[in-house]
């Protein structure tokens, strides 16, 4: 008997009991789609955070007050924050009185003098959830920034249409507002919104320019944002206190470490921080957060695909059972095989072709249903199929087939002709 005819009669078989065969196959169609999936939801998580993270730039670093500072223990900032928080966070020790981060450190930071790896100093304060108004219709802003110009560079924040503000504006403290694209539309619609005024929680701020559409990251809005001078956003919404964080960007990639000493050094010796003291500030080096996060986010898609093989292997306990009771029901066809010459070779290529082709037939639907869900955006987020996980995929599928119907196919090909001819 040649393989064709052992594939003939193997589909023959499969086809004698379509519910059951289709069932099988539906239990391997769920554990293919749910590896492909999940671990295209990981890599697509993976990739927008670090899109969102190279937004910033490589030559960008953050300056925030440390989490001890805040009250907090090292958990409450996130896995991404708490580990880039930089080598400048000292080990925990005697600490003096804790500063904020003020306008005076900015200055400093500024200073060529002091910080000649340094491009730019923004600092800048923020207010959350302010309402916006404009002719009846209104809206709460995600995020409303006080800082400088140079903000929209080192945070890579460009301008759609009309303008940034200017140093001028800073120093008049002008209530003038660049807006991003979903307070816009929320606001303005189809018309354009620059040189219209808005009120921002009754202060009125002129619209000088719209934001380039960001995109959102999980579940927070990227282009709910509006930035206002420095002064006019501490006038009017959140008073002189303290800076909210300090961004800083070196002046090339290859300055990123220079820098984050310098920024070290000032602001040691400004917030007298010696000795093993802990500090009262981190850096957050965006480098050393895209390598955290690629750490995290590959740990996290490696889980999400062994929980997803848990149903793999329940699809393939699947095929043993059902192959097992096919064997029973159909032993005294075997016997009759053997009797008129049948080889063993023959009956166990027989079986092992049905629970292989019923493994890939799953594996294949499995595929396609992965690739139409990853059309979709799920959690906030974007999967991305990884090839890698298609061809794994569809490997092991095969394999639970040849494992899994090894076992049935050999208890059929070990029968005694006298005997299968002789079970009811």
């Amino acid at each position: 008997m040649n393989a064709l005819e052992v594939m003939r009669f193997a589909v023959r078989g499969l086809t004698a009991n379509k519910m059951r065969s289709a069932l099988t196959t539906l239990g391997i169609l769920i554990g293919v789609a749910a590896v492909i999936l999940l671990v295209a939801v990981g890599e697509g998580t993976s990739r927008t955070i670090q899109e969102n993270i190279q937004r910033l730039g490589a030559n960008t670093l953050t300056v925030m007050e440390s989490f001890n500072q805040r009250g907090v223990g090292p958990g409450g900032g996130g896995v991404a924050g708490g580990a880039a928080e930089g080598r400048s966070q000292q080990a925990a020790g005697p600490r003096t009185q804790a500063k904020d981060l003020s306008l005076a450190d900015a200055r400093a930071l500024a200073d060529t003098a002091n910080a000649p790896s340094v491009k730019s100093v923004s600092p800048v304060v923020s207010a959350q959830s302010q309402t916006a108004t404009y002719q009846g219709a209104s809206h709460s802003i995600g995020q409303l920034v006080g800082t400088y110009p140079s903000y929209f560079e080192a945070s890579n924040k460009p301008i759609a249409k009309g303008s940034y503000f200017f140093n001028d504006d800073v120093l008049a403290a002008r209530k003038v507002v660049v807006i991003g694209q979903t307070v816009a539309e929320n606001l303005f619609g189809s018309v354009d919104p620059v040189g219209k005024q808005i009120g921002v929680a009754g202060v009125p701020f002129t619209v000088v320019g719209v934001l380039k559409e960001a995109g959102s990251a999980g579940f927070q809005d990227a282009d709910d944002i509006a930035v206002a001078p420095l002064p006019a956003v501490q006038q009017s919404l959140t008073g002189f206190g303290s800076l909210g964080q300090i961004i800083v960007q070196a002046k090339d990639a290859a300055s990123v470490d220079a820098a984050q000493a310098e920024i070290t050094a000032v602001l040691n010796e400004r917030h007298g921080i010696t000795g093993t003291a802990a500090a009262d500030y981190r850096i957050q080096n965006q480098a050393t957060l895209q390598e955290t996060v690629a750490t995290v986010t590959g740990t996290f898609t490696v889980l999400l695909g062994a929980v997803a093989a848990i149903s793999l292997l329940v699809g393939g306990i699947g095929i043993t059972n059902i192959m097992l009771v096919t064997v029973t029901e159909r032993t005294r066809e075997i016997g009759i095989r053997k009797a008129i010459g049948a080889p063993r070779g023959a009956i166990l290529g027989q079986f092992l072709a049905e629970a292989t082709m019923l493994s890939l037939v799953g594996g294949i639907l499995g595929v396609i249903i992965a690739v139409i869900g990853s059309s979709f955006t799920i959690a906030g987020f974007k999967p991305v199929v990884v090839p890698g996980s298609i061809v794994l995929a569809l490997g092991v599928s095969v394999a639970i087939g040849l494992f899994f119907g090894s076992y049935p196919a050999n208890r059929a090909a070990k029968l005694r002709p006298i005997e299968a001819l002789r079970h009811e």
